[in-house]
Formats: structure tokens, sequence, C-alpha cells
């Protein structure tokens, strides 16, 4: 045996000398009963285990510590779109996966450490390479999903459930290590980890690795290429939820502003027929603004549309907005500001008001954004959401917190590594705000020069979703995208999206690179990318 020496990043940026013995090197055929798995420092393996091919069960609900992903806000929608099935259409053939060998294990850098992790080894089909996907919300499960669509494709896949399990804040009630784990500390660990299990059990280490996450797993990659620029050589990130903190804050204040609204005027929230006519005007008004009627806004920071248009002028009726109304719409699309002036997180875009659940209901209390505040800031379950101030509880949540999420521009040290960074947000997003994205886009622009392109791309998608659906081409291959350049130097350009319905394509689109738009042509169906062409607004 071979006694190697390697260094990891155990937490709070102390570099701990972590030593293991390794076998000899098996071949890629070696079969899952006989692993020639490596131990690792903090790990214990808990279950090793062949699993046929055939179509894709999740592991029974925390089996050994995991749990099923939270819909498609953990790692984004799979690559291939059209695969998946169609909204409203008939349910999706099951998911054929390859024969893998599944390996869980527990993490604990720190007697409070309690991080779960699966790395699925496929047997013989395997790519060479290794994909680790993002969580969703708050994580606290693995995201066996994404994983599937990982091996399916056959990469090695691995994901954590950072160290908790539930999809809220009170884990970080009295354990700050659990809060390190949460913030950065798994996923690093995790893919240390994944790394090494694939060497030991291919026999070779992985030639590329890969990070695909969306909403949470899109600060998770943007923390990533900030702490760790060399664990990937590519970052999917979708509508990164990052600062987690701020988007939590910018949340709060938005409902507490909300709930005042209520007070005033018992009937402030819309009804569904309301909403349809509102998103109707803004339709009416800025459908229209990239060239062609097709039921999406290109760009709807375009869209000027002022809800007092509709204000009633001789009382409520089905066909305009009461004053109190109005105020609501107007706080939904307005951004979140702190005393300064400066934007704590963007509002939401016009175009997505089908979407938008705080338009029809509501809230009496603050939703889950509330456990920054209460739980990462002031560290008490009881605190009362009444005393919220804004200016006051960000900078406490951030002081006691803040290096959860990515607060720097500078990711020379992730370029200089030779990575590739794709971003995408939908217009549409009902979760998460996608101006911020574009905000910490330019952020980068402005502190390592306009010149990025041939390293980050940003792409803004029409009418989609958080992460996926909507009425936009919400399905493209970004995995596809991002080996390519990583592997073969093809920088994206316009990439080729897809709207599905009832199980088939109904629309494609090309997705452009930020600020660039999709223009129509002026010819052709507008439902054919090809008659659309990415320009400068």
């Amino acid at each position: 045996m071979t006694l190697l020496l390697r260094i990891t990043m155990a937490g709070f940026g102390v570099a701990a000398a972590i030593a293991y013995a390794q076998t000899p090197a098996a071949p890629a055929s070696s079969p899952c009963s006989e692993p020639n798995l490596p131990a690792l420092a903090y790990t214990t393996v808990t279950l090793v285990e062949p699993v046929a091919a055939g179509p894709y069960k999740p592991p029974a609900q925390n089996a050994d510590g995991g749990g099923v992903a939270p819909g498609p806000a953990g790692a984004g929608p799979a690559r291939g779109g059209p695969a998946r099935g169609g909204r409203g259409g008939p349910q999706a053939p099951p998911l054929m996966l390859p024969a893998y060998c599944r390996v869980a294990a527990t993490i604990a850098p720190t007697a409070d450490s309690d991080i779960k992790m699966e790395v699925w080894l496929p047997t013989d089909t395997w790519n060479g390479k290794l994909e680790v996907v993002g969580n969703g919300g708050w994580a606290g499960v693995i995201s066996y999903a994404a994983m599937a669509q990982a091996v399916k494709e056959g990469y090695a896949a691995a994901s954590t459930d950072t160290g908790h399990q539930g999809g809220n804040g009170m884990f970080a009630l009295g354990h700050p290590e659990k809060i390190v784990d949460f913030g950065y500390r798994a996923v690093h660990l995790t893919t240390v980890n994944a790394k090494d299990f694939a060497t030991g059990f291919y026999g070779k280490i992985p030639k590329y690795s890969y990070w695909n996450g969306c909403s949470t797993g899109g600060r998770q990659g943007l923390v990533e290429v900030t702490r760790y620029p060399e664990d990937f050589d590519g970052v999917v990130a979708g509508a990164p939820a990052n600062p987690h903190i701020h988007l939590h804050a910018a949340s709060v204040e938005r409902a507490i502003e909300e709930i005042k609204d209520e007070m005033k005027d018992p009937h402030a929230a819309l009804s569904q027929a309301k909403v349809e006519m509102l998103h109707k005007a803004v339709m009416a008004q800025c459908d229209a603004i990239d060239g062609v009627k097709d039921g999406l806004i290109g760009d709807p920071r375009k869209c000027h549309f002022d809800p007092s248009v509709l204000l009633c002028k001789n009382g409520d009726s089905g066909n305009c907005l009461t004053a109190a109304q109005v105020q609501l719409v107007k706080i939904v699309y307005a951004d979140v500001k702190l005393k300064t002036g400066d934007i704590v997180w963007p509002g939401f875009e016009p175009g997505g008001e089908l979407q938008y659940a705080s338009l029809r209901n509501i809230p009496t209390q603050p939703g889950g954004g509330l456990d920054s505040i209460r739980i990462l800031g002031y560290q008490n379950a009881a605190w009362d959401w009444h005393n919220f101030d804004l200016d006051r509880d960000l900078a406490l949540a951030d002081e006691k917190a803040g290096f959860i999420d990515a607060h720097t521009y500078d990711l020379s040290a992730f370029r200089d590594h030779g990575g590739k960074l794709l971003l995408y947000h939908g217009w549409a997003d009902q979760a998460i705000p996608p101006g911020n994205t574009i905000n910490f886009y330019k952020g980068v622009l402005a502190d390592m020069g306009a010149k990025q392109d041939d390293w980050l791309k940003l792409y803004m998608v029409p009418g989609m979703m958080h992460c996926a659906g909507g009425d936009g081409p919400d399905q493209f291959n970004k995995m596809a995208v991002i080996e390519r350049w990583r592997e073969a130097g093809e920088a994206p350009k316009e990439i080729v999206a897809a709207h599905v319905s009832g199980g088939a394509v109904d629309r494609t689109r090309p997705l452009c690179p930020y600020p660039q738009v999709a223009v129509y042509k002026g010819s052709g169906s507008n439902n054919d990318a090809e008659n659309f062409a990415c320009k400068l607004p």
C-alpha cells in the first residue's frame, strides 16, 4: 500500500492534513460487491450496494440519511427536456438507468456534523466524469432524481443533504457547525470524497468534474466557484439563491408590506380572474417589444407597466383593481431597498403574474425566509417578526452567518483554473426574482473587466418559471453546453431551447447570451427558433 497525503479544507478555512491508504487500482469493471473504496478522513461508508439496470426508483426516504430531492428547485430540469414528457399530457415513461454501484457515507468533520452523501458509480457505462448536483430551499435531502439523470448520461453522480434533514432553518438553532456544513463544507467535502471514491472504484481520476444546480444549487455553485475554485471544471448555476440571507430578508420585508396592505383592505388580494386580467393588460402592452406577439416578453425590463392604469373609477368590478390591489401589485414588482437606497433584492418582473402567488394569497406572516432572520441572525425561534427591521436585521444575519453566501465578484481563481461558469434564470421566476442574477453578472464584469465571455455566460429565459416550467422555452441541455465549452473550447453563443406540452415539443427559441435578446426576423412561425436572431437591445 502507498500512503498518500492530501490537504482538504475542513471548515472555516483551516487546512487539515489527511492521510489514507490506497490499495492497487481496480479495473473499471470492478464489481460493486468488492469496491476499491479508499478510507477517507471524517468519513464512514454506511452502504455499498449494486443497483441493476432498469427503471429508476428513488431510494426510500431517509433509509440511510438521505431523502427524495424536492422538485426542480434542487438541481434544475432534465437536460434533454422533450424526453421529460409534457405538461398536462401523458405521463413520461420511466427513466431507464444503467447498472451502478450505490455508495452512501456519513461525513463528520466536527463533533456536531452529520453530513450524509451518496455517490452512484455506473459499472459499465462510465463516461470518465463526475457530476455533483445541488439542492433546493434549505436542502436537508439528497437530490436523488438529479443523480439519476446524471447516471443515465454516464456520469458518476454525487449529492449531499448538507448536514441536516428537514426543509427549514431550525437545524441551525444552537448548531453553528451545522450552519457551516449547510453553507459550504458539506458540498466541498462531498465533492472531494466523490472524486476519491470514483478514483478508487475505476482506478483512475475523473477526467472532468462538473457542478449542476439551480436555486439553492445555484448558490452552492457560486460558493464553490469562490471558495474552492479548483473543485470543478465547469459549473452550471441556475436561478442562484445568492446571497441566501438577502433573498430571505427581502422576502420577509415584501411579505410584511403585503400584510400591511391586507390590514388596510381585507379585499386587497386579487381573485384569479383579476390576476388573469392584470396579466392580459401587461401582455397587451409588452408582448410585442421583441418584435412579435407570442405570449412571451423577451426582456421584461423594457416593460414599464404601471398597474395604476387599471385603477377602478366607479367602484370595484372584475375589470379593474381597487387602490389596495394596485398597491399590492406595485409591492410585488418593486425592488426591496435599504434606507440608503441600496437594493437588497430586485422585484418580480412583469409577465409572470399568473405564477405570483402573493397576488392571490396575501400571507398572514412571513414565510420560510423568516428562519434566516430569527435563527441565523437571532438564534431565537420565538423571535417576533413584528419587530423586523430590514436594515438592522439583515446586517445582523449577515454578521452572524453571511459566510454561507458568495459575496465577492472576483472569480479570477476559478477562471485561471480553466473553469467555465454558465448562469441561467427564468424571467417569470415565481420564487427568486431574476434581476439579482443580472446584478451578479454585471458585478463580475465591473470587478474583473468587461471581456469575460470566454469563461462566463448568462442566459435569461423568457417565460420560464423557477428553474423550469412556464410558457417559455425551459428545456435545454445544460451539461452538453458546459461540456463542449470546457472540453472542446466551443463557447456557447445562442442555445436552442424547447417548450414541451402534451409530451411533444410545441415551441423552440434561441436563448441568447446576456445582454442579447431573441428578436423575431419578421417571417415564419414564431414557434420556430430559426426565425429568431440574437441581437443587442
